[in-house]
């Protein structure tokens, strides 16, 4: 399997630098505005890249199976959807419809839904029926897909976020005995390392650099969603149980449910772009883009690293979720206070001027 890793991972360094070449040509690039600081345009294909570099590894080196190809078709429909949304600027509503579209397909065509959601409550396990799992798969599809979309902020933090989970998501399937699940979530990890690079400059300097685009978040968010369904409710499969991928998404997740229930206080839709992202609280409050990145993936790992040693000690799933609900509690009440935070860490540091960038 150790060739497997090394041609996904050269595959992946290859398909960037040719498509790169051919978002140029073809104007699929990322242009400065008010919300986007980077200088110059970018091309906007790092998921189109990452993703045929895994087609072409997973159709030579894993078995294929009606699973893996339901997988894959349904990543290919939103990748092409993500790159029209990136070129076009898709409406939301069509991009949620084609999202649920995607999730009825996975659904009702490879038998992956939610309808087991465990112990959350104490000593009964909470089974869902075919209507209500499906409509709660569903949401969790989409809020999976919008969560990694909306976490793509600031150089390698996609990338990076996304490797804490699907490294997380490889150990729990190893430990589990199963290593061909196991062995997906680290192909993807290694297609991403080229990309994380790329985009924060490495080795080659921001001439190269290269975004992830909307195809790259839809699919990362599908994969994270998908694996996850997998892990927790086939019973053939089970490596975790359905509390602990909380854990495993934990600061997307906050971070999504934080600033949408931001924006609908304040009137708008929940999915109106802004910039009081926790990365962009993070640079607000002096921290560097690397630093910043450095603390939320350094953040995601705890969480990941509670949520399976929790898992693999048996805790009980109640004590989990009450613990998540707490964590998130806090999450957001930090997030909503967190200009008057910001002006005490910027006394207490004698930073007086940061406080006066802080409220503008």
């Amino acid at each position: 399997m150790n060739t497997s890793y090394v041609f996904v991972f050269l595959m992946s360094f290859i398909t960037l630098f040719v498509m790169r070449k051919v978002a140029k040509k073809i104007g699929l690039v990322d242009k400065p505005n008010a919300r986007k600081h980077h200088k110059g345009v970018v091309p906007l294909v790092g998921g189109i890249s990452i993703y045929l570099a895994l087609l072409a590894g997973f159709t030579l080196f894993l078995p294929m199976s009606l699973n893996l190809q339901l997988y894959l078709g349904c990543s290919a429909i939103l990748i092409v959807l993500g790159a029209l949304d990136d070129y076009f600027d898709v409406s939301f509503k069509i991009r949620l419809i084609v999202q649920a579209g995607i999730s009825l397909v996975m659904i009702w065509g490879g038998g992956h839904s939610l309808h087991n959601l465990g112990f959350l409550m104490g000593s009964d396990t909470i089974a869902l029926n075919e209507v209500t799992g499906s409509v709660i798969t569903v949401i969790a599809v989409i809020g999976a897909i919008n969560a990694f979309n909306m976490v793509d902020g600031i150089d390698g933090l996609l990338g990076g976020l996304a490797s804490v989970t699907f490294t997380a998501l490889g150990i729990v399937f190893y430990i589990s005995g199963n290593e061909y699940l196991a062995t997906i979530c680290l192909l993807i990890v290694t297609a991403l390392i080229p990309y994380i690079l790329l985009n924060l400059g490495f080795p080659l300097g921001r001439r190269f650099k290269i975004f992830m685009g909307d195809a790259g978040s839809m699919f990362i968010g599908f994969s994270v969603i998908w694996m996850l369904i997998r892990g927790t409710q086939e019973p053939e499969i089970i490596a975790f149980k359905p509390v602990t991928a909380l854990w495993l998404i934990a600061l997307p997740l906050m971070d999504m449910a934080t600033i949408m229930i931001r924006r609908m206080r304040k009137g708008h839709s929940p999915f109106k772009p802004d910039r009081e992202h926790l990365h962009h609280i993070c640079e607000r409050m002096g921290l560097s883009s690397l630093m910043t990145l450095f603390i939320i993936c350094l953040l995601a790992s705890i969480c990941a690293a509670v949520g399976i040693i929790a898992d693999l000690n048996g805790v009980a799933e109640s004590t989990m979720f009450v613990a998540f609900l707490i964590m998130f509690a806090v999450y957001f009440t930090a997030i909503s206070h967190i200009w008057r935070i910001t002006t005490w860490v910027n006394k207490l540091f004698g930073r007086q001027e940061k406080t006066q960038e802080i409220h503008q």
